[in-house]
């Protein structure tokens, strides 16, 4: 019980402050995170995640200065995962323009940082936010997102 309260409030904590698209946003990524189907033999890391949100945020950031710029990841893996989640994001910001842009550069922003402390807090785990959203998926049920976000 206790860590079920703690898992609550870690992911409470990286979505406070967020609009309703914002915490749709947040919850399609969480939601491609679980699903997404990484090469054999490379497992998805949080470091992945972090890496992968960061480069996509930055592309985002600055495009809306007028500059069309896509941000690389270091890794191969969190490439791999960006070019996989790139498409998604676009989509979304296709519908809702510049504002939902702008709304999906803070959500990844923040999905970076959750990556980053929560492995960090987890002493070793290399997994700990990705099993962090799988454990709080499972205890949710299997309810299916939404698949359009409104403007």
């Amino acid at each position: 019980m206790r860590q079920q309260q703690r898992d609550v409030a870690a992911l409470v904590g990286y979505m406070q402050d967020f609009s309703e698209r914002q915490s749709q946003l947040f919850f399609l990524i969480a939601t491609f995170l679980l699903r997404y189907e990484p090469p054999e033999l490379h497992p998805l890391v949080d470091d992945d995640v972090a890496e992968a949100s960061a480069a996509i945020a930055a592309t985002f950031e600055t495009a809306s200065r007028g500059v069309i710029y896509e941000h690389r990841p270091n890794s191969l893996s969190a490439e791999r995962l960006a070019s996989e989640l790139r498409p998604l994001l676009a989509k979304v910001s296709d519908q809702g323009g510049e504002s939902a842009r702008r709304d999906s550069a803070v959500v990844l922003r923040r999905v970076e940082a959750a990556a980053r402390e929560v492995a960090r807090s987890a002493g070793g785990s290399r997994r700990a936010f990705i099993d962090l959203l799988r454990t709080r998926r499972q205890r949710q049920g299997s309810r299916k997102p939404r698949d359009k976000l409104r403007r």
